[in-house]
């Protein structure tokens, strides 16, 4: 195909517009780790003696010298797991794309993976997870995407080749360092716990070609299996860039020719962590749990979640109005976000996330004309909270707060509260010698006629009585030559 492994070739890529025109995501960062219910990164953190998952797992499971973490993976049997219900849900929420967790640092393929025997068709749920939800996506005309976070399994699954450090059993070895040799009789027969949790190794030593290659291929496998349309690394610059700078980039120029080969053009998107402005044409740059502090050139991505990345019992989920928010910020800057959903180890979500999303979807029915297959304007928004770049919830917004988005000649100017005084006022849309005529201003989800006028302070738009949603509030201006007066 037309791409090379270079960054030379990928700098010739052109972002899709299903992605620019699509906005928000859903994202399953699933895998066997749902099970104890305890957050994320409890496969690692259950082999620290002290940790608090480690005292989870001696207390419930069992020591990790007898009941590891592929022991955990049997119990991942995702057997109330309604795909069609929650992916309905997620379209009800208004999600245009889906991504599914493929693996994580823990090392489990959740697909029916060629070339790693540690996968969910042959150990815990007994189905093919990420051939089922692209399955699911896609018959309700979602794109699909795959989220690989295996890069960093090598030293971060260390931890599970040691040993109590202290106590009873100080020195008694983790199941990390079993062999195939150990699994005679045992249910895990056949299986070899050393691809599970890498070769037994020195800390701090260089990942091995065996264990280079296996990632490479498996990360192929998903790609020509799935024929994503997304996929998401959890890397900086390129999945073990440090390493082998060439894995990452045979990968991105592999599915970039791909997707012309499947679509006769390039509808593929991959995205990773800490790109440098330079390189953000070539790949798409994610930033997790941030965002960007103005309008970028090129199309990105912010990831979240509506809590922990891995589900936990006495989480404290984000509300509506602050991931409402946050959706509106990122896509007035030119982003997108990819919102995870964590579940539980039956493959259930609770009831809370199941309200939360009701609500972002109660919200786009009517405002998603503001979102859906905008641009940015000239500038991104005005107010008091123009600095934003943590993650949701770190800012209250006003009804001084706007945020511009654009499709056509229409404005949208979206405000992030309902005002006391019941006016806005936006400065950014005062009338200017050369511009700036406005013909009509509407509230979306309001029937009535607007009381507005336009000063030399800003367009003044008297509020109704009523809201006509929650959280936020889209004003559609029409007019003439809109530019910011400041």
């Amino acid at each position: 195909g037309p791409f090379e492994p270079s960054w030379e070739s990928l700098k010739k890529y052109e972002c899709p517009e299903w992605f620019r025109d699509a906005k928000f995501g859903i994202w399953a960062h699933w895998s066997p780790q749902q099970v104890p219910e305890q957050g994320d990164w409890y496969a690692r953190n259950m082999y620290i003696q002290g940790h608090r998952h480690y005292k989870h797992h001696v207390q419930h499971y069992g020591h990790p010298s007898k009941f590891g973490y592929k022991d955990i993976c049997r119990l991942w049997t995702l057997e109330k797991w309604d795909p069609e219900g929650l992916m309905d849900l997620f379209v009800r929420a208004g999600a245009k794309y889906f991504v599914a967790l493929a693996n994580h640092h823990c090392n489990f393929d959740c697909w029916d993976s060629t070339y790693h025997e540690w996968n969910s068709v042959r150990v815990g749920p007994k189905r093919d997870v990420v051939g089922i939800w692209a399955k699911v996506a896609r018959e309700r005309g979602l794109r699909f995407g795959a989220s690989v976070h295996g890069a960093r399994a090598w030293w971060w699954f260390e931890v599970a080749h040691g040993s109590d450090k202290e106590g009873p059993l100080a020195g008694v070895p983790y199941d990390g360092n079993l062999t195939k040799e150990d699994g005679k009789g045992q249910w895990w027969d056949g299986l070899d716990p050393q691809k599970l949790y890498c070769r037994t190794h020195k800390q701090g030593e260089p990942p091995d070609d065996e264990y280079l290659l296996s990632f490479f291929l498996r990360v192929k496998d998903l790609i020509d299996k799935y024929r994503l349309d997304l996929l998401y690394f959890d890397d900086s610059i390129l999945p073990l860039n440090n390493i082998s700078p060439q894995i990452g980039l045979r990968i991105a120029a592999h599915l970039y020719n791909s997707s012309i080969l499947w679509h006769g053009r390039n509808e593929a998107v991959m995205t990773t962590k800490g790109l440098p402005s330079e390189l953000r044409g070539a790949l798409v740059w994610d930033i997790e749990r941030g965002r960007a502090e103005k309008i970028e050139p090129y199309p990105w991505q912010i990831d979240t979640s509506i809590g922990d990345w891995h589900y936990r019992r006495d989480d404290r989920y984000k509300s509506p109005e602050q991931i409402i928010h946050t959706l509106i910020d990122v896509v007035s800057k030119n982003g997108n976000m990819l919102l995870n959903v964590p579940g539980k180890g039956d493959g259930t979500i609770d009831e809370e996330a199941v309200r939360i999303l009701e609500a972002i979807g109660e919200w786009l029915k009517i405002n998603g004309e503001a979102i859906y297959g905008t641009r940015p304007w000239l500038s991104f928004g005005e107010g008091p909270n123009m600095r934003v770049t943590k993650d949701i919830g770190d800012v209250r917004f006003t009804a001084s707060d706007f945020r511009f988005t654009v499709k056509g000649k229409t404005l949208y100017a979206i405000a992030l509260g309902w005002p006391e005084g019941g006016k806005w006022l936006i400065g950014s849309l005062a009338s200017i010698q050369d511009g700036n005529q406005i013909e009509s201003v509407q509230l979306l989800g309001y029937n009535g006629k607007l009381k507005w006028q336009q000063t030399n302070e800003g367009l003044l738009v008297e509020a109704p009585l009523q809201k006509p949603c929650e959280f936020a509030f889209v004003l559609k201006v029409e007019g003439k030559n809109l530019k910011p007066a400041r």
